[in-house]
């Protein structure tokens, strides 16, 4: 990088905390914070879904993973992602909007106190605040990797610069500030991939290459859908996870469904991010696939074969602009964890540990909520320091086999809770399938040996699904009230709500 593709970084880091401070007098109220107060529009609300959900380790992980399989990498990663997000968007959708519309909450994990209990409520939570602060460790580690190929700083120094960046603009302006910030990122990111993927056909040859280059030797096998340990049956098993996940398993990508401003707005929003998954990854990836004939990794995974690639092609600006495509990624994701984290931590987790917390007013429970994020951000990013080390052993390592394999048992009793179909199984079926789902990842991934991926990452989640519909059949603790909830989130004929009140607060005054 020279002093050129420095300005278009720092123009960039420039461009969102200015965003984020724009985004400062939106919110008023912690509804504003966390679900901006259910005004976003379905196509903002899409556009931050699908950049939510991933980050620069596409750029690292699963460059590495294309780089050695070919298109492998699209057919198990993006592809199920999208078929996972358009089921969800009818399904789980309209109800997760109608948790803010019509129970007026503003953490995903409110309503469970009252679809289950309180211990199960701070199960899920805590679990899942857990592992998220390992969860965005990783993507921190997987930019600051990358910033050290372009720059040379270390990676403690890249770790420190993308989380205060971050942490500016997402404390400063909550959910408003994540999607606005996002939508600036997917244009950068729509801009940089392109100038990639045209960068490379020319030096193949020109168009033509995206069907005539799959004939070079370099690439033989690299059109196979699945190769290596990335098996049909890993591709299900992903299917499987991602649904849950992206549908709102995960928190940040529920909280953009509770922040449109009715149900079919959120439905609508999936279908755009389902789409957004089916299509841009294909561009991403092409110039990853013909990497081999390009350069020569350092690396032997070939994580850095992307990285190299974008050096040994653009030129000095360009190649600062598909560097900010990489923070944009990764800086989306972590900002919306952020105050998903938040959410949970203020809403949730801290009632229960203070009575002072069950009666904040407005301005405490905002300032409170922008504490938890920075709080969250910094154990996330003490954490990326160490994700390289035996026990995380790499980047990709923590994203699959972690987030995969932990998310499984903390999504269904959170996402199943919301279908009547489930309406038998209670407390005792949550907190059962949570633990045993927790076990089995243990048992899978460090208590046996020889365990092949598809497995360590699908039993926690297909083993938390049986449970759950099992002790549910054989112990149903359904009652007129858990009844009664699900008839609210669940019924149709819901136009624009108006802006909710919080749980136990008035609601807003109209603004003039």
């Amino acid at each position: 990088m020279n002093s050129l593709d420095w300005v278009v970084l720092i123009g960039y880091f420039g461009v969102m905390v200015a965003i984020g401070v724009w985004s400062h007098k939106r919110v008023d109220t912690v509804s504003d914070f966390f679900t901006a107060g259910g005004r976003m529009p379905w196509w903002l609300s899409g556009i931050s879904h699908h950049m939510s959900g991933y980050s620069a380790v596409m750029f690292t992980g699963y460059a590495g993973i294309a780089y050695t399989y070919g298109v492998t990498s699209y057919v198990t990663w993006s592809f199920p992602i999208a078929i996972g997000i358009a089921i969800g968007a009818h399904l789980f959708a309209p109800r997760l909007n109608r948790l803010r519309s019509r129970l007026r909450v503003a953490s995903p994990l409110e309503y469970l106190k009252d679809r289950y209990n309180l211990p199960t409520q701070q199960a899920l939570a805590w679990s899942g605040v857990l592992l998220k602060i390992v969860d965005v460790g990783a993507k921190w580690a997987a930019i600051a990797t990358l910033l050290s190929v372009f720059t040379g700083i270390s990676l403690n120094q890249g770790i420190l610069i993308t989380g205060v960046v971050t942490g500016i603009y997402c404390t400063v302006g909550g959910l408003w500030a994540d999607a606005l910030t996002e939508l600036g990122q997917f244009v950068i990111q729509f801009l940089a991939g392109i100038a990639m993927l045209v960068a490379v056909l020319g030096k193949l040859g020109g168009f033509s290459a995206l069907w005539t280059v799959w004939d070079r030797p370099e690439l033989h096998g690299h059109t196979a859908p699945t190769a290596g340990p990335y098996t049909l049956t890993f591709l299900l098993a992903y299917l499987f996870i991602k649904t849950f996940e992206y549908s709102g398993g995960m928190w940040n990508q529920a909280q953009r469904y509770m922040a449109t401003p009715s149900a079919r707005e959120a439905t609508r929003s999936g279908r755009l991010s389902a789409v957004l998954w089916f299509v841009w990854p294909l561009v991403l990836f092409f110039p990853m696939w013909c990497a081999p004939l390009l350069v020569d990794p350092k690396k032997p995974d070939g994580s850095d074969a992307y990285a190299l690639m974008t050096e040994q092609l653009l030129p000095h600006g360009l190649l600062g602009l598909v560097v900010v495509g990489f923070f944009s990624h990764t800086m989306a994701m972590c900002s919306s964890d952020a105050n998903a984290i938040a959410a949970v931590f203020t809403r949730d987790i801290a009632p229960v540990l203070s009575k002072a917390a069950r009666s904040w007013t407005q301005q405490a429970g905002l300032l409170a909520a922008r504490w938890s994020t920075i709080a969250f951000l910094a154990l996330s990013m003490a954490v990326a320091t160490q994700v390289n080390s035996p026990t995380f052993k790499d980047i990709i390592t923590v994203v699959i086999k972690w987030v995969a394999g932990l998310m499984g048992p903390i999504a269904i009793p959170f996402m199943l809770g919301l279908l009547r179909a489930f309406r038998k199984s209670g407390p005792t079926a949550a907190l059962v399938s949570w633990a045993a789902g927790l076990f089995v990842f243990w048992l899978t991934n460090y208590g046996l040996d020889g365990v092949e991926l598809q497995i360590q990452i699908v039993s926690p989640l297909a083993t938390s699904l049986v449970l759950y519909v099992l002790i549910g059949l054989i112990k149903p603790e359904d009652t007129p009230e858990r009844d009664a909830l699900l008839d609210r989130i669940g019924s149709d004929g819901d136009g624009a709500s108006t802006i909710p009140a919080q749980v136990g607060e008035r609601a807003e005054q109209p603004r003039g």
